[in-house]
């Protein structure tokens, strides 16, 4: 497999549908799309016509950079460009530039590769930027974050309102508030974080870093487990308010690396059964309307990862945790699960995966994703 880079553009028709059709095509035909940039308003440059809309994308295909130019001007076609040989620039519904295909230099008739206009077009460097601003440019021998410091193209480029999305993650679009939970270590935030990117969504993440007690917690947990819990509860219902606001105000699709029952699941075993019963009715008192996502992903892990992640990232107030605290929170997920058949609740196994390091990892666990969806 190789990385091939691809530019996008289109100035009729419903511009940005144009993009994402291309992109799902190009998924579905050439490789599957790993990174898409923002999109960028650029005036139509070297004729007269409508404003353009364009972007870049990463893409993992194992064909020649021959099979990728005819596959994009194929695709081109599809999306009905018409093909004009006067040499001169034309208004078009789709156009695909094979910008780059790893550090491959194709020099032919029908194809150069690298594109031998890259460094001069500042509407493909703004873009292929954000995506890949470290890759070298073979032919240059600078990388893409160089070349476009020193580009001289003053076309003036514009940041898009909308975006479009990587056909893998596309079908979580339809879900407005989606949670990532699962036990501690297992990567729910890093997982938040990559969905929330790639969805262009509004990302929440729970404050446990702010929290004094937490620290605590792991040293005394009879003495401070109350109050470490009243405060995640006080916090947690802030964000829950803070939430809804974004949710009302501006629809925007929402990604949390948490959900507020969880507040219930680690309580049940944190505290007394007096203290719980306690707890459990500020609880409800607190939080009477509380809405439940449109999705709750739950990720499932091994103790030994867990363990592992645990150490890796090298919190002081987390060494104290072992395989026995860990089990407690798993089986408290699970049964919070069984308690909620009415909730979206998707369990994904991680065991064997690192999203994290490996893109293609990641892939995988989307995949397992879109296909539980597909079976609920």
């Amino acid at each position: 497999m190789q990385n091939i880079y691809i530019a996008l553009g289109s100035n009729m028709g419903d511009r940005l549908a144009n993009l994402q059709q291309a992109v799902n095509r190009i998924d579905n035909e050439i490789g599957q799309v790993s990174r898409c940039s923002s999109v960028y308003e650029v005036p139509a440059v070297g004729f007269s016509g409508p404003i353009f809309l364009n972007a870049c994308l990463v893409a993992e295909s194992d064909k020649t950079p021959r099979a990728i130019l005819k596959a994009l001007q194929t695709i081109e076609n599809k999306m009905g460009r018409k093909q004009v040989a006067d040499g001169l620039y034309h208004n078009r519904p789709i156009d695909l530039d094979l910008i780059m295909v790893d550090d491959e230099l194709v020099y032919s008739d029908e194809l150069t590769v690298p594109h031998p206009r890259l460094q001069d077009r500042l509407f493909v460097l703004q873009p292929l930027c954000e995506i890949a601003p470290q890759k070298n440019v073979p032919n240059q021998n600078q990388t893409v974050s160089q070349l476009a410091k020193i580009c001289n193209d003053t076309t003036k480029i514009s940041p898009f309102r909308e975006g479009i999305q990587r056909p893998a993650i596309h079908f979580l679009k339809q879900f407005n508030r989606i949670c990532v939970e699962g036990t501690i270590g297992c990567g729910k935030t890093s997982f938040a974080k990559r969905i929330a990117e790639d969805l262009q969504a509004k990302l929440f993440l729970e404050r446990f870093a702010e929290n004094p007690f937490l620290p605590k917690f792991y040293d005394d947990a009879d003495r401070y487990a109350f109050p470490l819990e009243m405060s995640f509860l006080a916090d947690r219902f802030t964000q829950q308010r803070e939430l809804s606001e974004q949710l009302n105000l501006f629809g925007q699709g929402i990604v949390s690396d948490y959900e507020v029952h969880k507040s219930l699941i680690f309580t049940q075993f944190t505290l007394s059964s007096e203290e719980f019963a306690l707890y459990r009715t500020i609880f409800y008192n607190m939080m009477p309307d509380v809405q439940k996502p449109d999705l709750y992903i739950l990720l499932k892990q091994t103790t030994p990862r867990l363990l592992a992640n645990i150490k890796k990232r090298g919190r002081s107030y987390e060494r104290t945790i072992d395989s026995e605290y860990l089990d407690k929170v798993r089986q408290g997920y699970q049964n919070f699960k069984r308690s909620h058949p009415d909730w979206n609740i998707v369990e994904i196994d991680l065991s064997g995966l690192d999203f994290v390091s490996n893109d293609s990892d990641y892939h995988e666990v989307v995949n397992q994703l879109r296909s539980a969806l597909s079976t609920n």
